[in-house]
């Protein structure tokens, strides 16, 4: 058994296919289902149940997929660190941001790294903050930036704080509350609402602010993304509490401080378990890129 058999095998178990799975690493068709063929034989097993229409992986193959990534994992981390030792970063960089992360300039961020660091290859994955540090936790991702109420902090990965910010009232423009200073939780509870979903750490935040006030608030529509949002409130359907960071280009609609509305902490977080080479440049990329900027 070699790591190419495992990739192969990888590779057709993410794409059900073997033409694609081939394409994919870059071997004709008829070579890769003959590596594939040769490892069922050596272990015993069939790995996947096939037509000339369909690919399906067998309960045997299911459970062989997760110790050949771990197999492939491993061996493009010794590639990496042995390149890193005399000066070279390589391999991948997994990152993931939560849909309104405000702290980090991502895009510039990302440029420096590219810049300094070419043959590492990125991957950017869009989530939650619980489900980003989870996934951080688990070694799925490298590194994640993130968005959490005050008083919460992120657990089973280090952990760096980056900003705190306060929420604020997003209303359309002809709103009544447009015109105000500020505005209080309680005159905001007789409104209807748009949030992220129940339960999660974009939610939670709001849910505690009016819990605390003694107060309950109706939220009619929950959307996991920010743009849907911003266009119900805009179309008049309903209000919403967002961090006054990201809330500046919003044409159409108004933003009014909360007096005693919630607070949001956006941290970086990455595996508390020996940072890869790649991961550790990105760190370094980011502290330039924030002094940068000051």
């Amino acid at each position: 058994m070699d790591l190419q058999q495992l990739r192969y095998v990888v590779a057709v178990a993410e794409t059900r296919n073997f033409t694609r799975a081939a394409e994919r690493c870059f071997i004709a068709q008829s070579a890769l289902s003959q590596r594939v063929a040769n490892l069922e034989r050596e272990l015993g097993v069939k790995l996947f149940a096939r037509t000339s229409r369909r690919v399906e992986i067998t309960p045997a193959g299911e459970a062989f997929l997760p110790s050949a990534r771990q197999a492939l994992e491993a061996a493009e981390r010794a590639v990496a660190e042995a390149a890193a030792a005399v000066g070279l970063v390589r391999g991948r960089l997994a990152v993931g941001v939560i849909p309104t992360v405000a702290a980090i300039d991502m895009p510039a961020v990302l440029q420096h790294f590219r810049e300094r660091h070419p043959e590492v290859r990125v991957s950017l994955r869009v989530g939650g903050s619980d489900l980003l540090t989870a996934q951080v936790a688990s070694g799925e991702l490298d590194v994640a930036a993130l968005g959490l109420p005050e008083g919460d902090r992120p657990r089973g990965v280090r952990v760096r704080r980056l900003a705190v910010d306060r929420l604020v009232a997003v209303v359309p423009a002809t709103h009544p509350l447009a015109g105000e200073a500020r505005v209080g939780l309680r005159r905001l509870a007789e409104e209807t609402f748009v949030d992220f979903p129940a339960r999660s750490p974009g939610r939670a935040q709001s849910d505690r602010a009016f819990a605390a006030a003694g107060l309950v608030r109706d939220v009619a529509f929950e959307v996991t993304v920010p743009d849907l949002l911003v266009r119900i409130v805009r179309q008049g359907l309903a209000i919403a509490l967002l961090p006054s960071a990201i809330t500046g280009n919003y044409p159409g609609l108004a933003t009014v401080p909360v007096v005693d509305g919630p607070s949001r902490v956006e941290y970086l977080i990455w595996s508390e378990f020996n940072p890869s080479p790649a991961t550790q440049a990105f760190l370094r990329s980011l502290d330039e890129v924030a002094k940068r900027a000051d």
